[in-house]
């Protein structure tokens, strides 16, 4: 079977961070393709200004979804990037029984944004012992432990990166979030 995954940073992921990520993951899963976009360079992370700074790229996603010939779709967003992922979706188009919109931490999508998607995962992250909550824990239905992570931004990165630790915070995620990154991808064996 031939998977595919498409994946957009949340806000302010740069290309630096996303290389992380994507180093990781094809290093994991070797059976799978990987796409991966870093966030728009834009001044706001709102649904709106999320899927305008993105816009130019749409198009070039679709058609390497569309080319990819895969069985299995997995169309991932995190944070912010949440926005773009579910806009993605539904700008895709055509029969999505193949498809699984993720959205890790972030915006949950409008149900125009679902369509007929084959399935919808919408991941939040909790500490060992329950202890804390990731930031946007209230979009999310699938419950995700982490091992090193207890405030709601490490918390928050744990959904991508699986060394995220504590060291984690608002002030230095650009910098820290995808740090020795251990790519985050339990989406792809959920059931």
């Amino acid at each position: 079977m031939k998977i595919y995954v498409a994946f957009i940073g949340g806000f302010q992921s740069d290309q630096t961070a996303i290389d992380h990520w994507l180093a990781s993951a094809k290093n994991q899963r070797k059976d799978v393709i990987f796409d991966a976009y870093p966030f728009p360079n834009i001044k706001d992370s709102d649904r709106i200004s999320s899927v305008a700074g993105f816009e130019d790229q749409f198009d070039e996603v679709i058609k390497k979804i569309q080319g990819s010939g895969a069985d299995k779709i997995f169309i991932v967003g995190h944070s912010s990037g949440c926005a773009i992922a579910d806009e993605l979706n539904f700008r895709l188009g055509g029969d999505r029984k193949n498809v699984t919109l993720v959205d890790l931490d972030g915006f949950a999508p409008l149900p125009k944004q679902i369509a007929d998607s084959q399935q919808v995962q919408a991941w939040y992250a909790v500490g060992p012992g329950g202890k804390g909550k990731s930031k946007n824990h209230s979009s999310g239905r699938i419950k995700y432990q982490a091992t090193h992570a207890t405030e709601d931004w490490s918390l928050h990165f744990s959904l991508v990166n699986k060394a995220a630790t504590n060291k984690i915070t608002q002030k230095n995620y650009k910098t820290e979030g995808y740090a020795g990154c251990i790519a985050n991808l339990d989406f792809l064996d959920y059931k």
